[in-house]
């Protein structure tokens, strides 16, 4: 998965978390593709989208050409 020049890669524990806040992966696959795209410190990223129901956001560690999205959070209660 790709978001501008930067690859997407993500870490087990974002994906673990996903699981466990039974965030819909077709929902993080088009905050990644179409969210809003923040940098904050010196090398990280928080990716958001809103949707009818929640705000998706994942947050992650630009290293190089690759961004490494270590959690995902939503506003909502699955």
């Amino acid at each position: 998965m790709h978001k501008g020049d930067y690859e997407i890669v993500f870490k087990t524990h974002a994906v673990f978390r996903a699981e466990e806040r039974r965030i819909p992966w077709d929902l993080i696959e088009s905050t990644v593709q179409t969210g809003e795209f923040e940098k904050f410190g010196k090398r990280m990223v928080k990716i958001s989208k809103e949707f009818k129901d929640a705000r998706i956001t994942c947050v992650g560690e630009i290293v190089g050409d690759v961004i490494k999205i270590i959690t995902i959070t939503s506003s909502r209660k699955w």
